[in-house]
């Protein structure tokens, strides 16, 4: 199975927020709210969509409900805008076989992460990821986030992977903007690099990004849109003044705790539940007052956005 890496690289442009799994009070799947949020993102204009990510709480979820989750999608918006679908899987195996599962329901990409819990060497990281994509035809973006999985992918495992077709990007999560840069100069335009991680973002637009994955575009989705836009543009001090608003709750993303806060966000700003499923509890305390406050100040200061774009996708 081999995909058209130039065909493949298309999609991987603009802003990809990664959606929330949402819950009903009793702690099941909340496939109504779920889609509604995924309408909603696509008609403030974003330009993809990640099913299954991190704030989709992709390992508290069933097969069968990630395989609900994923139909939801695609039923809701598939066509509309690219689905990526995020596998982390505790083995090999078990992700391989979702690969190939999800690449059936209909969706557009996979966004692979290394196997959870273990710690492997190079060799193993790439045999992982190469044995999940020879079980799909999907183009495939590996996702890098040290912080959060403790398994950096680095130059030996990018260069083992180089031959794989349907490996075609990188998902760069690592706090470190110096990253964008160096994965670049050493492998030119043989992988495309998207930012991952919310209060780096601009910066690894300048460097050489083609998107952003973006968490907190799912509460402020237009101005994550018009930030992107006036970077595609060129006004960077447009973009500039978007991010430095936007500063305080990106800072959120690369908390331990951003899924609650990010749902916590959306609640707030009537575009979702904080519901959360355990092992995750929703945020208490001085940490919840913390959140609401900055979202709070965040949605009272919001920019004036000028953006055509924008403009046109809020109409």
């Amino acid at each position: 199975m081999e995909v058209d890496v130039v065909s493949g690289s298309s999609m991987w442009t603009g802003v990809y927020p990664a959606a929330t799994t949402q819950f009903a009070a009793d702690g099941s799947v909340d496939i109504d709210a779920t889609q509604r949020g995924l309408v909603a993102l696509v008609e403030d204009g974003v330009d993809g969509l990640i099913l299954l990510g991190t704030c989709g709480e992709n390992n508290s979820l069933d097969v069968e409900e990630k395989h609900a989750v994923l139909r939801a999608g695609v039923e809701a918006v598939g066509g509309r805008v690219p689905l990526v679908c995020g596998v982390s899987e505790f083995t090999t195996r078990r992700a391989a076989a979702f690969a190939k599962e999800v690449e059936d329901i209909g969706v557009d990409a996979l966004m692979l992460l290394p196997a959870m819990v273990y710690v492997p060497t190079p060799n193993e990281l790439a045999t992982h990821f190469r044995t999940v994509a020879e079980a799909t035809g999907l183009p495939i973006m590996l996702y890098n986030n040290p912080p959060a999985y403790r398994v950096s992918v680095d130059f030996a495992t990018l260069a083992l992977l180089e031959p794989v077709k349907n490996i075609v990007a990188v998902k760069e999560s690592a706090p470190d903007p110096r990253r964008f840069t160096d994965v670049i100069n050493r492998f030119g335009d043989r992988y495309i690099v998207m930012a991952g991680l919310d209060d780096v973002a601009l910066e690894g637009m300048l460097l050489g990004a083609s998107g952003w994955v973006s968490g907190l575009t799912s509460a402020f989705p237009q101005e994550s849109v018009a930030l992107i836009a006036a970077v595609d543009r060129g006004d960077w001090e447009e973009a500039r003044r978007i991010y430095r608003w936007f500063m305080p709750l990106l800072h959120l993303d690369a908390e331990h705790d951003l899924v609650q806060s990010i749902k916590l966000a959306e609640e707030i700003m009537g575009r979702g539940s904080e519901r959360v499923r355990l092992p995750r509890l929703p945020l208490e305390g001085a940490r919840r007052a913390e959140v609401i406050a900055m979202v709070e100040k965040c949605a009272a200061t919001r920019p004036v956005l000028t953006a055509p774009s924008v403009e046109a996708a809020a109409a």
